[in-house]
């Protein structure tokens, strides 16, 4: 193997892999080192597992809405199994096998930056090597759980997304600390298998507390209908575990304390960047690594250093680091070709990342919340709908609630945020970021005519309250 390669990527998850392809793509080589699994976060300990365990809750959720229609208990094992089977056992072959034939060589070790262009591989053995990037060298390290410093808490081996996602089992009781979308959706997805106790500690009067409120109040009415617990405005002052893996106490703010059988932290992510070797060159490495819009560090010298996904800490979401990743490799090698291609730059943060929280009701959004649009001086109007009154909803089952919700720039006429909360509701995201994103004015998406009777329709219901 050459120690000598046009691009070298720091990280193998979905952005790195993303990049170095598109390198490749462009006529370079490029190199990738991974110190865990090819793959990444997402494959193995976050989008994939998550939703494997929480699609057999949703589909049940959904069942029990449908007249006639009977769901046996959840075999959790058999759930469990297929997690298993998704994430491929923990095994990362297959993926190390695409990576190779894209071609991009692959490193197993610890990647760290050793001076300008340089990138030092250390392996589990202890074994070094250094590389040295001709072009450019991406970091894709993504990012890590946060655990906050409440006494105890770190002492009581916590779960994180990492180890609720990979659970060889369910607790009985289980106390979750945070409102955000990990908390919501590893709380429903525990209990829906079978943790008969559950409890989400909130610091704040709400769940998911960067979207539109309503979103928030739906997930908290189907938390309270399941039996899950919700503590707002409460802290969780200090944790012990007297003995490794076993019984748990949390003592709260306010109230007694409670007994549980693990905690599962989920208050946040932290850039993934101490150890990087960010000081070779001059770069903090407690901060995300700040990029311009083509993805290049800014304040290095010469240009050659880029950062994708999480690790740059403009939006925390799979899809979003592929997308940036995208631009960096496209970017790198119209460079190295002596191109300079200004269209090649990230416009998607400046309109706001798609995302959805795969809870029941699921909870999806694209652009900014009516807030946000009024704190950027936008001259703003919102309109709502109830989801749960368009025909398509009622087909869907009894008992079915949701909300739509549609933020106008009054000035231009385009819609700047649009979210929808309801069962099944994540289908109709795509649609919602087009609009967004591609700006199209309100009096053309009219034109956009919906199929009957589907919960689409809801575009036109939030066209007509709107006045259209």
């Amino acid at each position: 193997m050459a120690d000598e390669f046009d691009v070298i990527v720091i990280g193998a998850g979905p952005a790195g892999e993303n990049a170095a392809d598109r390198a490749v793509r462009g006529g370079l080589t490029a190199a990738i080192v991974e110190e865990r699994l090819a793959g990444g976060e997402c494959s193995y300990w976050a989008c994939v597992p998550s939703k494997a365990l929480l699609r057999p809750v949703d589909l049940a959720a959904e069942v029990a809405r449908v007249p006639g229609l009977t769901l046996g208990e959840i075999d959790v094992a058999r759930v469990l199994a297929r997690r298993d089977e998704a994430v491929s056992a923990y095994d990362d072959g297959g993926q190390v096998r695409w990576i190779e034939s894209v071609p991009i060589e692959f490193f197993r070790g610890r990647g760290r930056l050793d001076g300008p262009k340089r990138v030092r591989v250390t392996t589990e053995d202890g074994d070094e090597r250094v590389l040295t990037a001709r072009q450019a060298v991406v970091l894709a390290t993504g990012s890590t759980a946060a655990v906050p410093p409440v006494p105890g808490l770190a002492e009581a081996n916590p779960w994180t997304s990492h180890e609720v996602t990979a659970a060889s089992s369910v607790p009985e009781r289980l106390v979750v600390l945070g409102g955000g979308v990990v908390a919501c959706e590893m709380a429903q997805a525990m209990h829906g298998l079978g943790a008969r106790q559950t409890t989400v500690v909130v610091r704040g009067g709400r769940l998911l507390g960067r979207m539109e409120p309503f979103a928030g109040e739906l997930v908290a009415e189907s938390f309270a209908e399941a039996g899950i617990d919700v503590r707002f405005h409460t802290q969780m002052e200090r944790v012990e575990r007297p003995e490794p893996g076993g019984k748990v106490t949390v003592h709260l703010g306010d109230g007694p304390p409670l007994e549980a059988d693990e905690v599962l932290v989920a208050t946040g992510r932290d850039v993934a960047t101490r150890g990087l070797g960010l000081d070779t060159i001059g770069l903090p490495d407690d901060a995300p690594v700040e990029v311009d819009d083509s993805m290049r560090a800014t304040g290095v010298a010469g240009g050659w250093l880029y950062a994708v996904g999480d690790v740059n800490g403009r939006a925390l979401l799979t899809h979003m680091g592929k997308y940036q990743a995208r631009i960096c490799g496209d970017v790198i090698a119209a460079r190295a070709r002596g191109d300079e291609l200004p269209a090649m730059r990230d416009l998607a943060d400046s309109y706001g990342s798609p995302q959805v929280v795969f809870t029941d009701p699921q909870v999806c959004a694209v652009g900014r919340t009516e807030e946000e649009a009024r704190n950027e001086g936008f001259r703003v109007r919102a309109v709502e709908y109830d989801m749960g009154a368009v025909t398509g909803a009622y087909l869907l089952g009894d008992g079915y609630r949701g909300k739509a919700k549609a933020v106008v720039d009054e000035d231009r006429k385009v819609l700047l945020g649009v979210t929808f909360a309801g069962p099944g509701a994540a289908e109709l995201l795509h649609a919602a970021t087009i609009a967004v994103t591609a700006e199209v004015p309100l009096d053309r998406l009219w034109h956009a005519v919906p199929s009957f009777p589907t919960v689409s329709e809801i575009w036109l219901r939030l066209l007509e309250t709107y006045g259209l």
